[in-house]
């Protein structure tokens, strides 16, 4: 049991070396595909764009660096600027999403990229003590597996 615990324990703490060492790179890695998400959005709802819509609506964001990145899709050409982007459902029509001077009033400007990034750093340290706190108590039970062990060791041996 303790080996099972202490295994469990060096592949968690592997996996938080290697989330540390490679941030940057997985930082790259969304926004490259927060690109492509946003390349491919449609109105069929898939998953990559209800992910993209939840992003925005939550965050209260727009596109990848700002609103003005939807300009570069098909989707623009076809529909504008999703709903999802508009500061009030109620104020924002279909006209005013596809003229991007228009549309800069009635919807959120910051990009998402921005945002997604701020929030998951300023979450870290609560992810971080959870952790710490998890690998406290895997510790703690390798070290309480070992005395049992120890103990019923010895105590096999009074007993004959």
């Amino acid at each position: 049991y303790a080996m099972l615990l202490s295994l469990i324990f060096l592949i968690v703490l592997v996996a938080a070396v290697v989330g540390f060492v490679f941030r940057h790179e997985i930082k790259t890695n969304f926004e490259s595909n927060l690109k492509l998400a946003l390349r491919d959005y449609n109105v069929t709802a898939d998953r990559h764009s209800e992910a993209v819509d939840t992003i925005q609506r939550t965050l209260h964001c727009c596109g990848v660096q700002n609103y003005s990145d939807w300009e570069k899709t098909e989707y623009f050409t076809q529909r504008g600027i999703p709903r999802s982007c508009c500061k009030s459902q109620d104020d924002c029509s279909e006209e005013d999403l596809k003229d991007p001077s228009k549309a800069k009033l009635k919807v959120f400007v910051d990009g998402c990229f921005f945002l997604v990034t701020l929030t998951m750093e300023s979450k870290m340290s609560i992810v971080a003590g959870i952790s710490f706190s998890i690998a406290c108590f895997q510790l703690i039970g390798i070290i309480l597996a070992c005395c049992l062990s120890q103990y019923i060791t010895n105590n096999q041996y009074e007993m004959v």
